[in-house]
């Protein structure tokens, strides 16, 4: 059966998080509940596992099963803030350093919850030069956390990897962005072994992020010219909805900063980058006084923000983002058709906001309806936070399960897909009568082209139909 949302994995997120055990900030009692507040930081704190609407059976493969095939679809690891236009407002270099700069020029001596901010050093030495980059300090540093999931994932799946690499090297991908391409580097020497590359165990593709290869990308989010130019219902939407949802829960949060320091009153925007820099500080530092400031409620609201953003920006609520996620889901499903015989391991490394289409084209998370902006929706599957943390990874296995004793001995194994989101097996939600929640691989193929038929076309979506660009994925193979 799946575990309850209710009940928390406690000796998971001590056994597994280690450092944030012995952090002074991640970890505090809560009404005699264990409050860790990186599950409430919408992906901008280090990876953790996912605990909520799980099956209980754990990670290993169900009795009388074997995982035989395994696409991995992750997020860059740990990383300093970015400084892209299209990036939040408050998640960009500019945005925290205003606010430190306008703190500093109020000439104002912080006492109550901010009287830290008197003598808080910024948490980068050299922001020109860090920003958009892997962190490499602290217990949550990203080169640390990508090399970790490569061993991690090297000790899950040997057995794939000892008969992948024999005749020739296993292609993996990485998006054209250095923080991505540094976490896929990482990761293989994790998984693949320290030479890696000089002994042509593997090698890594960088797949371009720019508007020219149509269906043919792991960043559809820059192909995609109609959710780039419509400034109204796309890639911008989820700032809108953002916007009007910060407008709701931080003015309280305003005025009780304000009765601390009557000399200065700060905005949605600045209270939201104060939230931020939270997990980024972290990130670098291990822990953050920025984590203290808030009450649980404001970090239960901040957490329901990143979700906000996410599901608009290019999640179900968004127009564009299931027929953006579809491509690799699509390319994903034929391999998984094709079975061990077309490869066995498939690794691909992308950003966040490439995650979530895919999401909404499997819809894995689903919703009766749309999140609402004006108030927290407590009873949600879209909680982001554990899907798409920093390092966050979604892995297809394919299952081939022996049959039942009854069964025809010439009838052999059957074969079975099952989906791990950050080390917790999700069950897909209207296919999931295989061993340990798995779906049957048959009708996860048909499943998917349904999706295809229901989503459309990406050409024809996207506005890029008569131009000349692929129309599909064609760099997934080994």
């Amino acid at each position: 059966m799946q575990r309850s949302k209710s009940r928390t994995r406690v000796e998971e997120l001590i056994g597994l998080n280690e450092p944030w055990k012995n952090g002074l900030l991640a970890f505090l009692g809560f009404g005699g509940s264990l409050w860790n507040i990186f599950y409430h930081l919408g992906g901008n704190g280090p990876w953790i596992t996912k605990v909520d609407g799980v099956v209980d059976s754990g990670i290993e493969a169900p009795v009388g099963c074997r995982v035989e095939q395994v696409h991995m679809l992750s997020r860059h690891a740990e990383r300093y803030p970015t400084s892209n236009a299209g990036a939040p407002p408050a998640d960009r270099l500019e945005g925290m350093l205003a606010l430190l700069q306008r703190i500093k020029d109020s000439n104002v001596t912080f006492k109550g919850q901010l009287d830290f901010v008197n003598d808080w050093p910024y948490f980068s030495l050299d922001p020109s030069a860090e920003h958009d980059q892997l962190t490499t300090t602290g217990p949550y540093a990203g080169t640390l956390s990508a090399f970790a999931a490569g061993t991690r994932l090297r000790t899950r799946y040997r057995n794939l990897l000892s008969t992948s690499s024999v005749l020739r090297p296993v292609n993996f991908w990485a998006s054209d962005s250095n923080r991505v391409i540094e976490t896929a580097r990482y990761f293989a020497t994790g998984f693949f072994g320290p030479d890696w590359d000089s002994r042509r165990a593997a090698k890594l593709h960088i797949i371009p992020e720019t508007p020219d290869l149509g269906a043919d990308t792991l960043t559809p989010g820059d192909t995609c010219l109609r959710y780039r130019e419509d400034l109204l219902t796309g890639h911008d939407y989820g700032l809108i909805q953002l916007s009007k949802f910060r407008s709701a829960y931080l003015p309280p949060v305003s005025e009780r900063f304000q009765a601390q320091n009557p000399g200065i009153k700060f905005t949605d925007g600045e209270l939201y980058s104060m939230q931020e820099m939270c997990g980024f500080e972290a990130l670098v530092r291990g822990s953050s006084p920025w984590c203290n400031i808030f009450t649980h409620d404001d970090w239960l609201n901040f957490e329901y923000a990143r979700d906000i953003i996410h599901y608009y920006r290019a999640g179900p609520g968004n127009k564009y983002g299931a027929v953006m996620g579809w491509l690799w889901l699509n390319a994903t499903a034929n391999l998984l058709d094709e079975g061990p015989d077309g490869g066995k391991l498939f690794f691909s490394f992308v950003h966040d906001g490439d995650i979530v289409p895919m999401l909404a084209a499997l819809d894995l998370f689903p919703s009766t309806t749309n999140l609402p902006v004006t108030h927290r929706l407590k009873d949600r599957a879209w909680k982001m936070s554990q899907v798409v943390p920093m390092n966050g990874r979604v892995i297809f296995e394919r299952l081939a399960c022996e049959t039942s004793a009854k069964a025809s001995a010439s009838e052999g194994p059957r074969d079975y897909l099952r989906i791990n989101v950050n080390d917790g097996i999700v069950a897909l939600p209207i296919c999931s009568s295989g061993p340990g929640f798995s779906c049957p691989l048959e009708d996860f193929l048909s499943m998917v082209r349904r999706r295809g038929e229901e989503i459309g076309d990406f050409h024809e979506i996207c506005g890029l139909v008569g131009r000349d660009s692929p129309g599909r994925i064609t760099f997934l193979h080994q």
